[in-house]
């Protein structure tokens, strides 16, 4: 990699970047969706009681940051980056619209069949696991409600998000 790259963020890195950028976008990321797919042993839950975080699976429209990381800070970014998203996750080039342009960007995706990979639940099922998991990040309920906040805030529109979030604040413990 050389001179600026940009990151596309679309889980907690949306309000939680706690790295130096250069510019930040709202920005569309096409034939994605964003889903509560993968299993959190080292942020969100713990080993035997993984919490549920949001990776990328095929189909649909994902909107998030675009965040533009400068070269003299690119390879601690990255480097930084690849220590938290360890969880499952690889680096994905991908391509997105932000600003009124196409950009080739990185982001991180836990793909399924990695060792996290809980997959698909229903609603009621996810809030149940998320309600009672934390890890040392914290709380897994206070990550789900900070991204779908975030992602209104965005006007994201993420049905899946909503979901999930309208469930932990609605339905019993």
């Amino acid at each position: 990699m050389s001179g600026d790259v940009w990151l596309f963020a679309y889980g907690s890195l949306i309000f939680r970047p706690d790295f130096a950028v250069e510019a930040r976008l709202r920005a569309e990321l096409i034939g994605w969706s964003r889903r509560f797919y993968q299993g959190s042993t080292d942020h969100r839950g713990v080993p035997g009681a993984p919490g549920r975080v949001v990776t990328l699976v095929p189909g649909g429209r994902c909107v998030g940051i675009a965040y533009r990381v400068g070269p003299r800070d690119r390879d601690r970014v990255f480097g930084y980056l690849d220590e938290r998203e360890q969880g499952g996750y690889t680096r994905q080039e991908v391509e997105v619209r932000a600003g009124g342009a196409l950009l080739a960007a990185t982001t991180y995706v836990a793909h399924a069949g990695n060792p996290d990979w809980i997959g698909e639940a229903d609603v009621d099922e996810l809030a149940r696991v998320i309600r009672r998991s934390a890890g040392p990040s914290g709380p897994n309920l206070a990550y789900a409600l900070e991204l779908a906040e975030a992602l209104r805030a965005l006007d994201a529109g993420d049905e899946h998000v909503e979901a999930v979030a309208r469930a932990l604040l609605t339905s019993p413990a």
